[in-house]
């Protein structure tokens, strides 16, 4: 799979409750169609429609796209699943690069000045990360939010629900855009690493010599 001349992106993210897909011209990061749907438990039955009706709606077909970016998470597992066995679906029968990102990467990256950016991890936890001007400087990591050192954040970005969790100012964005998720790919034109989800979490089973 080569990497050509990156003009036209699709931008896939289901690391959240927000099924996602973007189409954005990368010359200057124009967001020529997106479609969102709200249900944490459509990200199979809603994603690729999603994806055929922001096509429709800038007027593209496939053959247009010259890229695929991923939210890899951290997220749960069955989301991410859908996400980034879609986007490598879409990347083999086209023979186009699939590039992953860090989804907290895709808000973050959107947001200026110190900001803490968080995720619904479930069981009380969430997923967060600390940025400066789009840079991350802390985390990946999943804790309870009583857990998580804000630093110098000045505001708190990401689930609406565990922002307010923070006594911080809440901005957005609340989840990860298809703009922010190509501002989060470094160079479209460098060969992509393999696609590794970011589920953080250590699994609930244990061995058994592990639980003696």
């Amino acid at each position: 799979m080569g990497v050509g001349i990156v003009k036209v992106v699709l931008a896939l993210d289901t690391s959240t409750p927000a099924v996602t897909a973007g189409i954005v011209g990368l010359d200057d990061v124009q967001v020529l169609a997106e479609r969102v749907t709200l249900d944490a438990r459509a990200h199979a039955e809603r994603l690729t429609p999603n994806v055929l009706a922001a096509l429709a709606d800038a007027g593209l077909t496939m053959a247009d796209l010259d890229a695929v970016v991923v939210g890899c998470g951290p997220g749960p597992f069955t989301g991410l699943r859908a996400g980034m066995a879609t986007a490598a679906a879409y990347g083999h029968a086209l023979d186009i690069p699939v590039h992953g990102v860090c989804s907290l990467d895709a808000i973050g990256v959107l947001t200026t000045g110190d900001v803490l950016v968080v995720t619904d991890a479930r069981r009380r936890e969430v997923y967060w990360a600390r940025y400066r001007d789009g840079v991350r400087t802390a985390g990946p990591d999943v804790n309870a939010p009583a857990d998580v050192d804000p630093g110098s954040a000045h505001a708190v970005a990401g689930s609406l629900e565990h922002a307010a969790l923070f006594d911080l100012p809440r901005i957005e964005p609340v989840y990860p855009t298809a703009a922010g998720l190509v501002r989060a790919v470094p160079d479209f034109s460098a060969p992509p690493a393999p696609l590794v989800a970011l589920y953080l979490r250590r699994p609930d089973a244990k061995p058994l010599a592990a639980r003696s």
